[in-house]
């Protein structure tokens, strides 16, 4: 492990972007916990356990976190808070949910202290999407089936996108949706439109998998098929306190299931599993035959 050392000749401190991870306190990389036991100030946000801020009692905690539909920090107010902690503190650790490369805005931030002449370093952390694969022991890719990802998010700023052009749907294998809990059942029925058009190879048939809170004692996982989703069988099935994760794709069916009846309909195997759920994924085995009680 290299020892962190902070500069002695700049005045000014080193702000580190720390990964925090799908959730688990234990699922922060080695490097990111050593760096928070060593902060001065940390910035971290809504969806940061709050356990894993017991890593770094000697330092000074600050929310800064954004969550949909609540109040929270403008993205400017935390890029200032960030250089003027930075004239006054050596060590800040700016904590982010899951990867801080992946749907965080780390981009502003980083060019934000770059443009102060502040230091900064960035810390990978696990994101959701492989979290929750591992979770559900199944692969994002499969021989034969699935060779590309796409991570995607419908929510975007103001900031770069033109007005009446919003970004396309990326076209992959498997796709995995942060934060689409408000527009599932559109983007299931947007998916299946595509799929008689031929854009895509998701038919209503497509195996879901929804994870709430991954990697955490809260984690829940609705399991059903991209029709089932698109005729809004899961709304009343999300809790809106815990973030979603949204996986489809044909990598993500259960073999089991596949083998045992691969010619049954999908209103028979809707009727016979059901929209699957499971509330005690971190206490019980991982059952993929469609036979997970609820």
């Amino acid at each position: 492990m290299a020892k962190i050392s902070y500069s002695k000749t700049n005045s000014l401190g080193k702000v580190y972007l720390v990964g925090a991870g799908p959730g688990a306190v234990d699922l922060i990389t080695v490097r990111g916990a050593k760096l928070l036991e060593k902060a001065d100030i940390v910035f971290y946000d809504a969806l940061v356990d709050p356990g894993m801020l017991k890593l770094c009692p000697q330092a000074i905690q600050v929310a800064v976190g954004k969550r949909c539909g609540k109040l929270s920090s403008a993205q400017q107010f935390i890029n200032k808070r960030l250089v003027d902690a930075a004239q006054k503190h050596q060590a800040i650790v700016r904590l982010k949910g899951g990867d801080p490369m992946l749907f965080g805005r780390a981009d502003e931030e980083i060019q934000s202290l770059k443009d102060a002449g502040i230091e900064v370093e960035v810390v990978p952390g696990i994101t959701a999407a492989l979290a929750g694969a591992a979770s559900i022991q199944q692969s994002l890719t499969l021989r034969g089936v699935s060779r590309s990802v796409a991570f995607i998010t419908l929510a975007q700023g103001t900031e770069n996108v033109s007005m009446g052009q919003p970004i396309p749907n990326p076209s992959a294998d498997t796709l995995v949706y942060y934060m689409g809990r408000k527009d599932a059942a559109r983007i299931a029925q947007q998916l299946i439109e595509q799929s008689t058009r031929g854009v895509n190879q998701h038919h209503p048939d497509t195996p879901v998998h929804i994870l709430e809170a991954v990697s955490t004692p809260r984690e829940r996982l609705w399991t059903s098929t991209l029709g089932d989703l698109a005729a809004g069988r899961a709304d009343q099935w999300f809790d809106s306190s815990s973030p979603a994760l949204i996986m489809i794709g044909e990598a993500l069916r259960s073999k089991i299931q596949a083998s045992e009846c691969p010619n049954e309909n999908l209103d028979e195997r809707l009727e016979s599993s059901g929209s699957e759920v499971d509330n005690r994924l971190q206490d019980s085995q991982i059952l993929t035959n469609g036979r997970r009680s609820a």
